[in-house]
């Protein structure tokens, strides 16, 4: 029986019908399964992150008092100032796996500083927590949102922090309240934006329940294909988020198996560029900008426009590219083809989150942009510019007429190695393995989760300011040193009239012009910070780019002499390897 409720979003819903008895069979089989991939935690876990919070807001408090009495503001100012936590992201959504760190803001009133939530914020936490509670912290003061990351107790914490335009923050404050924006600058709206999105986002939902259990699937099904992270055009948590949302408003009465299974087919044949929008446009007196492309020029080369609904509205989704707007819609008609399946019992819910086959078969060659610096601090910030920076070498390359497909993947890989002298550096920024430290992981930078390198990678920094410890310059001729790289790789796939041609693919310029942009800006210091570009064929991948389980591609034995690609050495003539592209 269909029941006809209020209009949720900005069009009518497609479908009000009850679930059947094979759909709720069919949610409650993507629910385990969800269980089985781990994307559920223990009861006791999230109790001992409530409390955590709990403790976290009667921190905010004392912070706050804290300030007011270091600056001798009157009593009935210290006793009425107040100061909150806000959570969102993940979190707040309720769609977050074991392990995920909470994102939460500190919000005070406008006689506290962000100079203050750095020089007292770290002590107070250290003092209010138990003994031995603080694994881990680190300030990130130069992030345009400060930012403390903290590991607690096992918790993974982002602290943040802004301040209101107001006296007072009370525990009842209202994060939606539109009028709290009024004589804000534009990095304490973006700190706002977080919970604001969030709380909106929960608002607009018809049934929360099935929202989270919709979205917790396609966050793992986009984190295990690859295609998931807004630095390298891709969505992020929050763009899927609301890609997932806009689905429930379409069918309120769904279970969360039968959003899965519409996302496919209904975001998969979208009328790209027309937004997606979960809400009607606001408008408010600050005059805020939003995203508009009537009035923006810019707004209107957004691929797949995915529009926040919180004022002021903004684009979560301005970094996704032609190659990336290609692959999404690839892997999303993938998965409706499975999920397909999976309603007519050909298929299990497993089956829709295979890991991504990105080094295992997908392409033959691969440009491997390799950062490197003589200390794990500046190559924190090196590789954190370097990544924001590698979508636009992506561009470049997509407008060369001999690509048909230049895929970033959305990892970096982070290494340890131990060089002598600048000739072993060099054969690092090659690609050459034999120097990589011994009994040292190699970890992506996702794992990693370094603050300062997320900061910088995100556009979240003013100026980057390299960090270069103590001697931290490889003398040539002495014991071995220790130097860091992040490797991003970028699948390279001919456009159909190479595949078969014996024409060389050069790409010299691209790499070279984009190499040379990165090296002159102030966050390069020669002698502590290296950037290199070098080509590989699929079957000299390194092995640990490869997980458990999966096989390097072999080397296919040919009767015609190999193509051959230039290697990127500086002041060297060009010449070439056996990928058959040109990179320098």
């Amino acid at each position: 029986m269909a029941v006809q409720q209020r209009q949720w979003g900005t069009t009518p819903s497609i479908s009000w019908t009850l679930p059947t008895e094979k759909e709720i069979l069919q949610n409650e089989e993507l629910t385990d399964e969800l269980k089985r991939q781990g994307q559920y935690e223990a009861p006791g876990e999230t109790d001992k992150k409530q409390a955590l919070l709990v403790q976290l807001q009667k921190i905010a408090i004392e912070f706050v008092k804290h300030v007011c009495r270091k600056n001798n503001l009157p009593q009935s100012i210290i006793d009425s100032a107040g100061g909150k936590i806000f959570t969102y992201g993940s979190y707040r959504l309720g769609a977050y796996a074991p392990g995920s760190d909470i994102d939460t803001l500190v919000v005070a009133p406008r006689h506290v500083t962000r100079e203050d939530f750095f020089e007292h914020m770290p002590s107070i936490l250290e003092r209010m927590l138990p003994s031995g509670a603080i694994e881990e912290m680190k300030p990130v003061p130069e992030a345009y949102v400060p930012i403390i990351k903290l590991m607690i107790s096992g918790t993974d914490i982002d602290l943040n922090f802004t301040r209101l335009a107001v006296s007072s923050v009370p525990w009842d404050l209202d994060v939606k309240d539109t009028n709290l924006l009024r004589g804000l600058d534009d990095r304490e709206l973006r700190a706002l934006n977080g919970p604001r999105v969030a709380d909106e986002l929960l608002q607009l939902v018809p049934q929360k329940k099935t929202f989270r259990t919709a979205l917790r699937a396609i966050k793992l099904w986009a984190q295990r294909r690859a295609v998931y992270g807004n630095i390298v055009g891709f969505p992020g948590g929050v763009a899927w988020g609301m890609l997932v949302a806009r689905v429930c408003q379409l069918y309120p009465q769904a279970t969360g198996s039968v959003i899965v299974m519409k996302f496919f087919r209904i975001i998969g044949r979208w009328n790209w560029p027309q937004p997606i929008l979960l809400k009607e446009s606001e408008e408010h007196p600050i005059q805020a900008r939003v995203w508009n492309p009537r009035l923006y020029p810019t707004d209107k080369y957004h691929l797949m426009p995915i529009v926040t609904p919180a004022y002021p509205a903004m684009c979560a989704t301005h970094n996704i590219g032609p190659t990336t707007k290609k692959i999404i819609i690839q892997e999303l008609e993938r998965g409706g083809d499975i999920t397909d399946k999976i309603s007519f019992g050909r298929l299990q819910w497993k089956d829709l989150f295979q890991k991504h086959t990105y080094f295992t078969r997908d392409y033959k060659y691969y440009l491997s942009i390799i950062s490197g610096s003589t200390t794990k601090e500046a190559q924190a910030s090196w590789s954190g510019f370097v990544e924001s920076k590698v979508r636009l070498l992506v561009q470049s390359l997509e407008g060369q007429g001999s690509i048909g497909v230049a895929r970033l993947f959305n990892k970096g890989f982070a290494r340890e190695h131990r060089c002598k002298d600048e000739d072993e550096i060099e054969a690092v920024l090659h690609g050459d393995m034999q120097y990589q430290a011994v009994n040292v992981k190699t970890e992506t930078t996702d794992n990693i989760n370094d603050p300062r390198h997320n900061a910088i990678a995100q556009g979240n920094v003013d100026a980057a300011t390299i960090i270069n410890g103590d001697n931290d310059k490889v003398q040539n001729g002495g014991e071995p040193h220790a130097f860091y790289t992040t490797t991003y790789y970028v699948g390279i796939e001919l456009a159909q009239g190479l595949l078969n041609s014996t024409k060389k693919l050069d790409v010299s310029e691209q790499s070279r012009d984009w190499k040379e942009q990165q090296c002159r800006t102030a966050n390069f210091e020669e002698g502590r910070n290296y950037l290199n570009i070098a080509a590989t064929r699929s079957y000299d991948l390194p092995l640990d780019v490869f997980a458990p389980g999966e096989e390097r591609p072999t080397r296919a034995k040919k009767k015609a002499p190999a193509k051959r690609l230039a290697a990127p050495i500086p002041g060297q003539k060009r010449n070439r390897s056996a990928s058959g592209m040109e990179v320098w």
